[in-house]
């Protein structure tokens, strides 16, 4: 058997029904649409409710605030800076090792141990990764955030939040 001999069992797929076609057969005339009436003539969307306000104006769910300077870390773990090749830990090499994604800014965060001492530069660390890192004889390095003392860009369209 080859690839072109592969067809659909008899009778298991049906053509779509062609409307509109002329009155030879079902379908013609009103094609389904019954007579009259906004519905027999335009594209009337399926929410639409004549004129009275919608549904989904009318209920207040799911509204509410967007913060679009938010600014939002990639995470790295303690456990990965331990499996990490090197002493000198910063976004670039855990970016080349594959840790971390190749776009963001970086926090460190103490999940797992460090036993060796290492220098670690990011851009954020949790005060149980600062803790842990210097216990184990390390030092830290915050990176400066690349917009500096202002706020973050706004992200995307703030009005995608529904």
């Amino acid at each position: 058997m080859k690839i072109h001999d592969l067809a659909p069992a008899p009778g298991s797929n049906r053509g779509k029904k062609r409307l509109a076609r002329g009155i030879g057969g079902k379908g013609g005339k009103t094609a389904g649409r019954g007579t009259k009436g906004q519905k027999a003539r335009g594209q009337v969307p399926a929410y639409f409710e004549g004129g009275q306000l919608p549904l989904v104006q009318r209920v207040p769910k799911k509204r509410g605030f967007k913060n679009p300077f938010r600014v939002e870390y990639v995470v790295v773990n303690l456990d990965a800076i331990e499996a990490a090749e090197g002493t000198d830990i910063n976004p670039g090499t855990l970016r080349s090792q594959g840790l971390v994604h190749k776009h963001g800014l970086v926090k460190v965060l103490g999940r797992g141990e460090l036993t060796r001492k290492v220098t670690v530069q990011a851009h954020a660390f949790s005060k149980s990764a600062e803790d842990a890192i210097t216990a184990a004889g390390g030092s830290i390095e915050k990176l400066p955030l690349p917009w500096g003392d202002r706020r973050p860009p706004a992200k995307g369209n703030q009005h995608t939040n529904r």
